[in-house]
């Protein structure tokens, strides 16, 4: 996997600064934010694995940025940790009360910390909370996901988002070269859906090359265009001079026989309740495993 990504929210500058530097040591990619207003930015951005979240902030406070976080659908499952100076019971109940996952106090033992940080994402991951490269929500979070929209008779629409060609780029560039595809991917499908879709749709990582968008019926076509195109543009900077010219790569087959292989593209397949009849989750994701098929096909 590639390093879990943490955001230190901190307004004293000294110690943001020194969180940096320890938990960086410790192989975390790590960003930072003074303000809530911008812990909320980079969280869209940039979907951290967890969050170190101050409570005493100079715009809104840790509680107010945990509340948005909790009550919009993509950053619902990250988890969060507070860290301030208050020790009061009611304190602590009132941020346990908003869905934080840890609460530690100031002065706080580092090495406390750590362990919290390190416990609380191998939590989120063992039970299939988020996918460990990405950071985005996988498996029971994506069911949980499929079980409320198919209760819904109209109105909403599932995307089925697959990478065409990464197994034989990772093949020939490297595991570390896939997994910043993968990660490049979550970000492109989150900044597609920021600007095309609603504070309510849902971005998920299924596994592997597969990933999955959750969004109003009406603006399902645009996002899937949109990310299409820009998918096919941006993802050339993940190769070489060489291969971008010639627009193919020499990769082996099934058969170990080196053939020219298509740069990488997005298959995009959308059902909705508009389109196909329902009868469980299951039927959800294969009929939109068979529409993206076709959208496949249809760019050979």
């Amino acid at each position: 996997m590639g390093k879990a990504r943490l955001l230190i929210v901190e307004d004293d500058v000294d110690i943001s600064n020194m969180l940096k530097i320890y938990f960086s040591s410790q192989g975390y990619d790590v960003e930072t934010a003074l303000r809530g207003s911008d812990a909320l930015e980079k969280t869209r951005q940039n979907m951290p694995h967890l969050i170190v979240l101050d409570i005493m902030l100079p715009d809104i406070n840790g509680y107010e940025v945990c509340r948005q976080l909790r009550t919009t659908t993509r950053t619902s499952h990250i988890p969060v940790i507070f860290l301030t100076q208050k020790d009061e019971r009611s304190d602590r109940l009132q941020g346990l009360e908003l869905g934080a996952d840890d609460y530690i106090t100031k002065p706080f033992d580092i090495d406390e910390l750590r362990l919290r940080v390190q416990n609380a994402i191998s939590r989120s991951e063992r039970e299939s909370l988020t996918d460990p490269q990405t950071g985005l929500p996988a498996g029971r979070m994506i069911e949980d996901q499929l079980r409320q929209v198919i209760r819904q008779p109209r109105g909403w629409a599932f995307l089925d988002v697959r990478i065409n060609y990464f197994e034989p780029f990772k093949n020939v560039y490297g595991f570390i070269a896939g997994g910043d595809v993968l990660r490049f991917t979550s970000m492109l499908l989150g900044e597609v859906v920021d600007e095309l879709g609603t504070q309510n749709d849902f971005v998920g990582h299924a596994g592997g090359d597969n990933f999955i968008i959750i969004t109003a019926e009406d603006r399902a076509e645009a996002i899937k265009q949109r990310a299409k195109e820009r998918f096919k543009e941006e993802v050339l900077t993940h190769y070489n001079f060489m291969d971008r010219q010639q627009g193919y790569i020499l990769a082996p087959d099934e058969e170990g026989k080196i053939e020219p292989t298509p740069l990488m593209t997005l298959a995009v397949g959308v059902v909705s309740p508009a389109t196909h009849y329902f009868a469980d989750i299951r039927e959800i994701t294969e009929l939109a495993a068979e529409e993206r098929r076709k959208d496949a096909a249809n760019e050979r």
